[in-house]
């Protein structure tokens, strides 16, 4: 549908309320959003292992306005009410400027300008930036990828006092986390946001971690826990596209920019005693892959193609496998190359990518060859042409180097010895651009 048409017609969208109740253990909470006319969403939460409280009005309040925000796609209302809570005008900037910069994947990809709603808070003013008790505990958001496994592995090795939590579980998830003390926080979409994707109302690439950002937040304050370490990376700063004037960037809510402004909101608002911080953002990916295969019991327990968890809008059931032909999954393979066992990794994922000529234009879009880097959760341009080429390096050994890696060979013969120089460097580089807590620093060098 058109946006003019569906700005015209659902001139408002309204966050009615939000609520929360605890039966035994596990924390409800619900959401009710109205698009007018005649639009309701109803969404829940649920959140299990947390100790029963009373003072969390505040941090729900504001995970629905993250929430909020992937309900709001459907129509781009030009006016958001905000009943629920109240909003001082940096707050309400500080909004605007999440949905024009989190959402810029949205708009590329809908082909419609930046828009950002008018938002008008008038509900009540709830108790903000609450100290509450916490324990030198870290909080580990666990996904089900090897940076979450690198992080939760670092930190047992340091002896920290972790405490993982992930939000709907993958089976990888499960597996990753086994003999671990867990929170499992369940997210259920309103079914009508999904019947509204299918009659053609906007859809599109949400701000993801940020909810994780407000949701691990929450929980951590509930359950005590002073660190929230996330486990977001240097090459996340890198974007995808550029649009009107606008740098795209599909992990801009993994970015230390998102980082920076998260942490200044939720000190000011939500919990001054708290920590969110990213253990690995000193790194790369390929770093980071360097790290995970210091852990190979580890390398069944990790899956991060997205297209595995797909389901068309609830058309289809989730593939919960290596799709092995989208970019996430040739940009995993070949930073895990140079670090892993070949059979190990090839009876991982299911088969060797490098063997796939098909995939060559995708990596031609990993290093910059060919339209833009793809919108996928992917290292910079120069450390996926990195990872190739250690690749191609490592193959040429054993003698037998696979056709994708044997395509871009005149490209490293080329390049061969600035390439070289330029791995050693990458790989011992740090971005001083963190904020690791004290301590916590010294764990990742």
């Amino acid at each position: 549908m058109k946006l003019e048409s569906l700005k015209k017609k659902y001139p408002c969208f309204i966050y009615e309320k939000c609520s929360y109740a605890f039966k035994g253990k596990t924390l409800e909470i619900s959401f009710v959003f109205r698009i007018e006319p005649g639009i309701v969403f109803k969404p829940k939460l649920s959140i299990e292992g947390l100790v029963k409280r009373k003072d969390l009005d505040n941090l729900v309040f504001n995970l629905g306005m993250i929430e909020a925000v992937s309900y709001w796609k459907a129509t781009c209302s030009p006016k958001m009410l905000v009943k629920a809570g109240f909003l001082d005008k940096e707050q309400i900037r500080w909004w605007q400027d999440l949905i024009l910069k989190g959402m810029g994947q949205f708009f590329y990809e809908n082909r419609i300008r930046f828009q950002k709603p008018l938002i008008i808070a008038s509900g009540p003013k709830l108790k903000a930036n609450l100290s509450f008790r916490l324990k030198n505990r870290v909080l580990v958001p666990i996904g089900g990828g090897k940076d979450s496994l690198v992080t939760m592995e670092l930190l047992k090795k340091a002896k920290k006092n972790i405490l993982c939590f992930s939000l709907n579980p993958t089976p990888s998830a499960l597996k990753g986390m086994e003999g671990q003390e867990s929170i499992i926080a369940r997210r259920k979409i309103d079914p009508k946001l999904l019947e509204l994707n299918r009659k053609g109302f906007l859809n599109g690439h949400t701000p993801f971690s940020a909810y994780l950002a407000f949701l691990s937040l929450l929980v951590s304050s509930a359950s005590g826990c002073r660190y929230i370490a996330f486990s977001n990376e240097r090459s996340s700063n890198e974007g995808n596209a550029s649009y009107l004037g606008k740098t795209i960037n599909h992990q801009w809510s993994k970015s230390f920019e998102f980082e920076e402004k998260f942490r200044r909101y939720s000190k000011k608002y939500l919990d001054n005693k708290a920590e969110y911080f990213s253990l690995l953002r000193p790194l790369y990916e390929i770093q980071i892959a360097g790290l995970f295969s210091r852990f190979p019991e580890k390398l069944d327990s990790f899956l991060s193609c997205n297209e595995a968890f797909k389901t068309d809008s609830g058309r289809k059931e989730p593939s919960g496998k290596w799709c092995c032909k989208c970019s996430k999954c040739l940009f995993a393979f070949s930073i895990l190359y140079p670090f892993v066992n070949e059979k190990k990794l090839v009876a991982a994922f299911g088969e060797n990518l490098f063997k796939s000529i098909e995939l060559l234009p995708l990596a031609k879009e990993l290093i910059g060859e060919k339209g833009i880097k793809p919108l996928e959760c992917v290292g910079t341009y120069r450390e996926s042409l990195i990872a190739f080429f250690l690749s191609w390096k490592k193959a040429r050994i054993s003698g037998k180097v696979p056709v994708l890696l044997k395509s871009l060979e005149s490209r490293f013969l080329k390049d061969y010895n600035s390439l070289e120089k330029e791995f050693k460097k990458m790989l011992f580089s740090w971005n001083p651009k963190n904020n690791l807590p004290k301590g916590f620093e010294k764990i990742l060098a």
